[in-house]
């Protein structure tokens, strides 16, 4: 156990290591409260004293709810260690996030908006205050669940931070390779002398990777035996890259760099936030300072992201789903402008349902005054043209799991079992969405049929009016007309669908009945196999006693071990 005047920790408590520094969860001696604690080595009292002190100046300056407080600085017993006491995020950080199985393949959309505020705002409080991070990256991204069960996340560990304008240079490297400019990655990485000096963009730099790497689950520039193992040729994509382009992956041994300039299809954003997104990271993942983003414009466009409102579209001509990001003040029109983009359905041909109804958006209606839709409760789209079905867009899982090998490899294994469960949460997200469009179709089946029957029973509502008033020839023919439509609707579109439906239904109740047989023999199957393992156990227990006994000179008989 290690304390200082009012905390107290065990060394066991590690939250995170580095160079020149552990950080440990400890408790105020007085109240009990959690915090973190930030211990500085040998290490970090060799370097000059300005840097030593640059990080206590710099938390000191800050004051934000997206970057880990600074509560005190004390000292550590007899060795008057510094130690920074802070904030305590206790649900870890962004990169424990991606590390978990279930985000395999990048964090849901809820969720990387959240983090998107929350860095935004933290690095635009960074720069308020004319500091520089140079260590970004999703382990220096902490999470705790606010009072709202939303989660809320803070920049921290500011070794690396200093005070830098604008128009300030640098010329001292720090970073993680991963996410470290290549400018500084050259320097750092390689070794190589070159005479570079560096602005507040290689935070950009660092915030792009980190930004792929929360949406996708992956880094974005991948050589082939990963970056850490061929060093040269991560110089050599990042440096390379084609303008346009957000990553870059080496898939063989001396293989050509594939590059690619959307998020890929196992994303778990949609559509219109992809659209969005994208643009920012090829203008923050550029090379050339000169020609990357600056705050300024980076906080523009980000900021223009999260104050758009969101709308959920299910097109049934299509079958497909769709988000729509656009600002309160925007119009019906640049609502069906921007659903055009998606669908490729034109304005002039949009028809609308909600919640069983026809929605009908006036031309000059602002998007604040739409009725707010759900994931489970989209507007949908009905088209006044002939679609072709589209359906869910998406990889088949099948090519996401890894491969099983033979030989027994305890990191390797576990690295597989890792792989295994991210594929099958992906495999079951697909599956949902699946069954969601299924359910989505017949909703939008529903409100187009009974729809349909409604307004041939208001005309005919009307003829029985008229005929009331006069039995003229012409409506008993429309009437006519009209019964036979609504009985050609009701055999054609209810009774033939429900019977197609109920006959699958009953296939796939039959295939549910032998699963469930199947599951049920594996069970037995198990339970069997465990008593069985449960004997050999106790027996090879026995065994051992045996020996035991046997090599103390202690002679038992077979009968009383067995």
């Amino acid at each position: 156990m290690q304390s200082t005047p009012n905390y107290l920790w065990y060394t066991d408590d590690v939250l995170g290591q580095g160079a020149t520094a552990c950080v440990y969860k400890a408790r105020n001696k007085k109240s009990g409260e959690l915090v973190a604690v930030k211990v500085f080595n040998n290490a970090s009292y060799l370097r000059p004293q300005e840097v030593q002190l640059r990080e206590f100046e710099v938390l000191r300056k800050l004051n934000h709810k997206n970057i880990v407080k600074l509560f005190a600085i004390e000292e550590a017993g007899s060795s008057k260690q510094k130690v920074l006491v802070m904030e305590y995020c206790s649900s870890g950080s962004l990169l424990n996030m991606l590390e978990d199985p279930e985000n395999a393949f990048g964090l849901s959309e809820a969720e990387f908006l959240i983090v998107l505020n929350c860095v935004v705002a933290g690095m635009n409080h960074l720069r308020e205050n004319g500091i520089v991070h140079r260590d970004i990256k999703p382990g220096n991204i902490m999470r705790l669940m606010g009072e709202d069960g939303q989660s809320v996340y803070k920049l921290t560990d500011f070794g690396a931070a200093r005070e830098l304008d604008d128009d300030e240079k640098f010329v001292s490297v720090y970073g993680t390779e991963e996410y470290l400019h290549p400018d500084m990655y050259e320097r750092a990485v390689l070794r190589k002398p070159q005479q570079k000096v560096y602005g507040v963009t290689v935070d950009l730099w660092s915030i792009g990777v980190t930004f792929y790497h929360a949406a996708t689950g992956s880094l974005p520039f991948i050589p082939f035996g990963g970056p850490r193992r061929n060093k040269e040729i991560m110089y050599k994509i990042t440096t390379q890259k084609p303008s346009g382009a957000i990553s870059g992956v080496q898939r063989q041994e001396n293989g050509a760099i594939e590059w690619t300039y959307e998020l890929p299809a196992t994303c778990r954003l949609s559509v219109g936030l992809k659209s969005q997104l994208v643009p920012i990271l090829a203008n923050i993942l550029e090379v050339d300072q000169e020609k990357c983003w600056g705050f300024d414009q980076f906080f523009a466009e980000t900021s223009d992201i999260l104050q758009r409102i969101v709308f959920d579209v299910f097109s049934l001509s299509q079958a497909t789903v769709h988000r729509v990001f656009i600002h309160s003040h925007n119009t019906t029109n640049v609502f069906l402008d921007a659903v055009f983009r998606q669908t490729n359905t034109a304005p002039h041909h949009q028809e609308y349902f909600f919640e069983g109804y026809p929605y009908d958006l006036e031309p000059n209606l602002q998007a604040q005054n739409f009725s707010r839709t759900t994931k489970n409760s989209p507007l949908t789209l009905l088209s006044t043209e002939t679609e072709d079905p589209i359906g869910v867009r998406y990889r088949d899982p099948a090519h996401d799991f890894p491969k099983f090998v033979p030989k027994v490899d305890v990191i390797a294994d576990c690295s597989i079992a890792k792989g295994v469960l991210g594929a099958v949460h992906q495999t079951l997200r697909i599956a949902r969405s699946l069954l969601k469009c299924q359910e989505f179709i017949l909703r939008g089946l529903h409100c187009v049929v009974i729809r349909q029957m409604e307004c041939c029973l208001e005309k005919m509502q009307l003829i029985h009016k008229q005929f009331k008033k006069a039995r003229a020839c012409m409506r008993k023919l429309n009437l006519g007309r009209l019964a036979r439509k609504v009985i050609s609707i009701f055999q054609d579109d209810c009774v033939q669908k429900y019977q197609d439906v109920l006959g699958a239904h009953g296939n796939r109740m039959r295939k549910v009945c032998e699963i469930k047989k199947n599951v049920k023999k594996l069970g037995s199957s198990l339970s069997a196999c465990c008593v069985e393992l449960t004997e050999c156990w106790d027996c090879l227990h026995n065994v051992q006693c045996f020996l035991k006994a046997y090599l103390l000179g202690s002679w038992i008989s077979p009968i009383h071990c067995f």
